[in-house]
C-alpha cells in the first residue's frame, strides 16, 4: 500500500516556526493549489490545503519562504478526528516530508 502526495502550490501565509515542550520544531503551512480543469463558470478553483512540517523541513521552510511563494511539497495524508460536543469531525492533513523551494512571488 501506498500513501504519498505530490503538491504544487503558493504559501497563503508566512510559516512560523514553533517549538513544542518536547523540543520538536514544527510549522503549519497553507498551500493554494489551483485545480488543472475549469469548473462550470468557466474558471478554475483553488484548493486550500493545511501542510504540516517537522524539524529541518519545517526550519528551512521557516527561514527561506514567504506568503506567494511557489513550493513543491512531498509527503503522506494523515486523518485526524476532533470531538466536538455533538458529533465527531475526521479532517484530512498533509504530513510534509520534503518541500521543494520552486520560485519566489517577487522574482516571478
Amino acid at each position: 500500500m501506498l500513501n504519498q502526495i505530490v503538491l504544487v502550490g503558493r504559501l497563503t501565509k508566512d510559516p512560523t516556526l514553533k517549538e513544542l515542550e518536547n523540543g520538536k520544531k514544527v510549522t503549519e503551512i497553507s498551500l493554494a493549489v489551483p485545480r488543472c480543469f475549469k469548473n462550470m463558470n468557466g474558471t478554475y478553483d483553488t484548493d486550500y490545503l493545511k501542510c504540516i512540517l517537522w524539524e529541518h523541513v519545517a526550519e528551512n521552510t521557516t527561514e527561506y519562504c514567504k506568503k506567494g511563494d511557489l513550493v513543491g511539497v512531498k509527503g503522506r495524508i494523515q486523518s485526524k478526528t476532533i470531538e466536538l460536543v455533538e458529533k465527531k469531525i475526521t479532517m484530512l492533513e498533509i504530513v510534509a516530508e520534503k518541500v521543494t523551494f520552486l520560485t519566489s512571488k517577487a522574482k516571478a
